[in-house]
């Protein structure tokens, strides 16, 4: 099965649905499987264009689920979502919950470890043709942070992207799959993240696609932290998330990761309708 990019004229909108409890930015609203299948197409209803469904965790600090729970829990979800004419992608760092997602018709594999996680993770994606989205990341989630360490972090990881791309087409993937998620929030700091937003031209120059996920993160929430120093809280980051959202796109984005879609559907448009307007 041979698929090919999703292309728009404008930034692509993926909305989040996740099957977990634990999850930093829902706390578990879409855990139960019909509340999931519903939610994914609500977000369709909004303007995503694919939707991303995960059934494990990795904010800061989480422990990794079984195989076994993780497929229990994405696999009905994707099958009812594929089977209503929805795109979906698999957020997975294992090879064979990628397997099994494809086979219910997930058309995208998302990999926050970008095969790091799990050696056979490329080889099975090469197998199956879908796009995949190599992240930039150092470590599990339970570690990550400590591992937030660089001189030049747009340069060190543009570099670590390099090389990470260089194996996984080594083992079969074809160039025409790869996506580039330069791993906002993962082993970064706030001052790491706004770099690399900043730098997002500069990762374009390894020639892939980006996707960008800044939804609800950490940082969003310092950067508008109350005079006392607490962090705004992540379902009130909505609104600079989609300011990041314009911004990216306006800055070449490929696709857009966000958990309220509506205003981030209309921001990419916005942002579309910009670069039209000078002619670039």
């Amino acid at each position: 099965m041979k698929m090919g990019l999703p292309v728009e004229e404008r930034c692509l909108v993926m909305g989040v649905v996740n099957v977990t409890p634990d999850s930093f930015s829902d706390g578990g609203q879409w855990f139960d499987e019909h509340a999931a299948v519903r939610h994914g197409l609500e977000l369709v209803e909004e303007g995503a264009d694919l939707v991303d469904v995960g059934g494990e965790s990795t904010r800061p600090g989480a422990a990794r689920v079984s195989q076994e729970e993780e497929l229990a829990r994405v696999v009905p979800v994707i099958r009812a979502l594929t089977g209503e004419g929805v795109t979906v992608s698999v957020d997975t760092m294992r090879a064979e919950v990628a397997r099994a997602a494809v086979e219910v018709g997930a058309a995208l594999v998302n990999d926050v470890s970008g095969g790091l996680a799990d050696p056979d993770m490329p080889r099975v994606v090469a197998a199956t043709g879908v796009p995949y989205v190599v992240m930039h990341w150092r470590g599990h989630s339970h570690d990550m942070d400590s591992r937030a360490v660089y001189s030049d972090v747009v340069a060190e990881v543009r570099e670590e992207l390099e090389k990470r791309v260089a194996l996984v087409l080594a083992e079969g993937v074809a160039e025409s799959q790869i996506v580039l998620d330069p791993g906002l929030g993962f082993a970064k700091t706030a001052e790491h993240n706004w770099a690399l937003l900043a730098g997002i031209g500069e990762l374009a120059e390894l020639g892939f696609p980006l996707l960008i996920g800044a939804s609800r993160k950490r940082f969003l929430g310092r950067l508008l932290a109350d005079p006392d120093g607490t962090p705004r809280p992540f379902e009130r980051s909505d609104a600079a998330t989609t300011a990041v959202t314009a911004l990216a796109a306006q800055a070449g984005a490929w696709c857009v990761r966000v958990h309220d879609v509506a205003p981030n559907a209309d921001a990419v448009r916005v942002a579309a309708a910009w670069t039209r307007g000078s002619g670039r």
